[in-house]
């Protein structure tokens, strides 16, 4: 699903379901150890997304390694790799690219339903509010709230590894294009710098399908 909204230079894996690992896909002592603890449903999605990770890395010729996490969070790529990781029910994907072509990639998968009560107000702008309204009546059949914070969480991702920072949800006002299958996010704090120039915008892509939807950014050099 996500590949289909992403450039060639993107490699991506993606699985419906849980894998789970073996000889030729382990997980490494260092990330097992780090979900010992884990509730069963976080171990299956942190394994699974880390398996499909590093079937990802092959496609560029990267030999398998510990893909581990930042105290944020973030995954920890090879030196000259960049990638991004998602799961939600009945999803997982991880996607990588290669530093010299790309500057950050972030993709993010959620259930095509509505947000929970309140959730929508917590994150978005109040233009972003009425945007979703209109969205919802004029192209009903798409959980417009729910793309919108996945939009802001793709935005987020390719955000952090290229500033270190933050980024709350207010900082970044996001327009949705429900034909084009585009997005378009304006940055309201000075955006991240990239070979020399700074970035205001992003622009991503997003989809809809098998009771999901999905959407990423790809910021190229």
């Amino acid at each position: 699903m996500i590949a289909a909204i992403l450039p060639p230079a993107v490699a991506v894996e993606a699985a419906y379901e849980d894998l789970a690992p073996g000889p030729a896909d382990p997980l490494f002592p260092e990330e097992s150890e780090r979900i010992a603890k884990a509730v069963p449903k976080r171990q299956r999605e942190y394994t699974t997304v880390r398996l499909l990770a590093r079937r990802a890395l092959l496609r560029l010729g990267q030999p398998p390694v510990p893909l581990l996490s930042t105290k944020r969070g973030a995954p920890r790529w090879p030196d000259g790799i960049v990638g991004s990781m998602t799961h939600c029910d009945g999803y997982r994907a991880a996607v990588v690219a290669r530093s010299a072509g790309t500057a950050s990639v972030g993709i993010d998968a959620e259930p095509d339903a509505p947000l929970p009560d309140g959730v929508l107000d917590t994150i978005a702008l109040p233009d972003e509010t009425e945007r979703v309204k209109f969205l919802t009546e004029r192209h009903p059949g798409v959980g417009w709230d729910r793309l919108l914070f996945s939009a802001k969480e793709s935005v987020f991702k390719a955000w952090y590894p290229l500033t270190g920072l933050e980024l709350d949800f207010s900082e970044a006002d996001i327009t949705i294009d429900p034909v084009e299958g585009t997005f378009r996010a304006r940055l309201l704090v000075p955006g991240p710098r990239v070979d020399g120039r700074e970035i205001g915008v992003f622009d991503g892509r997003w989809i809809a399908e098998r009771g999901l939807v999905a959407s990423v950014i790809h910021i190229p050099r």
